[in-house]
């Protein structure tokens, strides 16, 4: 049954390329794309051909305008196939894609494919549900991905035009990979998928993923804290909430790593133990956010203090001796009635009659 399931899915690897030869050359189509795409998305279930991926990221290298005809070969290679090792083929492949740094992968967005509710077709449920569960995982966390660097490309632009350091924005940044690194965890191979050499190949790059971001997550912790003192009480709020969670998620990926070393997975032996946040700093940083919050509360006592509002019916008195000054304030009063009632008498020459 295994060698059939074999023989048929080479049959279908060639129907698709031999299709792919008699199609032409278009705007979102380009056949040797297509075929680079096909041989490296096939349906042999023992190891991925890399050659043929790295193959795909050349063609975007090349060229930005290319972008469009791998994604519609990735999309119309995911709408046709049923088989969870073509699913997983493209996955990767697009993990491949949005790991490199070519500028024009930052405009992907969403992806242009749905894999959140895959269901393998060649087998039974029972038997395949463990790959069905980390197709989709895996999914998930690839379509997040691509929207956050696709939200970071359009505020990297915003803020070459506001030049300056924002830690409201640098926070929130920290948010979402922070939201990365939970979809990270979720993609766990249970069961039979636990055993299987190609699940075993995608959970290094998930291993290598992980400790990315984790390692931006602590750098970006790190200017965030240098800064702490130039932001208001919701920053230093917020700073603490990513502090915290940045040790909770610690805690948990040692975790994650001891099974991933259970399974059988080289990155996870190879990397360094996860360094957990001293509580002496969480500490420090929630008395600088109840300092903030005590400097908050001065400031208004201060403004009120000179100020006492009498109410008595409709009509308010407000005593205080602190009003507002003008500049007429400070010009010397003058009483207008304070001077005498009679005119003061002017001397006047009396006039010359004989000449006139």
């Amino acid at each position: 049954m295994r060698l059939w399931k074999r023989a048929s899915g080479v049959l279908k690897d060639q129907n698709s390329l031999w299709q792919t030869n008699l199609s032409r050359r278009t705007a979102l189509r380009n056949p040797e794309i297509e075929k680079a795409v096909i041989r490296a998305t096939t349906h042999h279930d023992l190891s991925f051909d890399t050659r043929h991926a790295d193959r795909v990221c050349d063609w975007l290298r090349l060229s930005p305008s290319n972008l469009k005809p791998i994604l519609w070969s990735l999309s119309n290679r995911v709408e046709k196939t049923r088989s969870w090792v073509v699913a997983l083929k493209c996955l990767y492949l697009t993990h491949a894609l949005t790991t490199t740094r070519i500028p024009s992968v930052r405009k992907i967005g969403r992806l242009p494919f749905d894999l959140s509710s895959f269901n393998d077709a060649h087998a039974r449920p029972a038997r395949c549900w463990p790959f069905n569960s980390f197709v989709r995982a895996y999914y998930s966390f690839l379509d997040h991905k691509s929207t956050v660097i696709f939200q970071s490309a359009a505020g990297s632009a915003l803020l070459d035009e506001r030049t300056g350091f924002s830690i409201a924005r640098e926070l929130n940044l920290l948010q979402k990979l922070q939201s990365l690194v939970d979809l990270l965890m979720q993609i766990k191979p249970q069961a039979r998928a636990a055993h299987v050499p190609l699940i075993l190949h995608v959970m290094d790059g998930i291993i290598i993923e992980i400790y990315d971001l984790y390692s931006r997550i602590c750098r970006g912790i790190a200017v965030v804290l240098v800064n702490i003192y130039s932001g208001g009480n919701a920053e230093a709020a917020m700073s603490l909430a990513v502090v915290k969670k940045a040790t909770r998620q610690g805690e948990d990926l040692t975790r994650y790593f001891e099974f991933c070393q259970e399974i059988g997975v080289v990155n996870a032996a190879e990397f360094p133990v996860i360094d957990r946040i001293p509580d002496e700093g969480i500490r420090e940083l929630e008395d600088i956010v109840v300092s903030f919050g005590e400097k908050k509360v001065s400031d208004a006592a201060e403004d009120e203090k000179a100020m006492v509002v009498c109410d008595k019916g409709e009509m308010k008195t407000i005593i205080t001796d602190d009003w507002e000054r003008f500049e007429e304030d400070y010009l010397v009063a003058q009483n207008p009635f304070s001077g005498p009632l009679s005119r003061p008498k002017m001397h006047q020459e009396p006039p010359d009659l004989i000449s006139f």
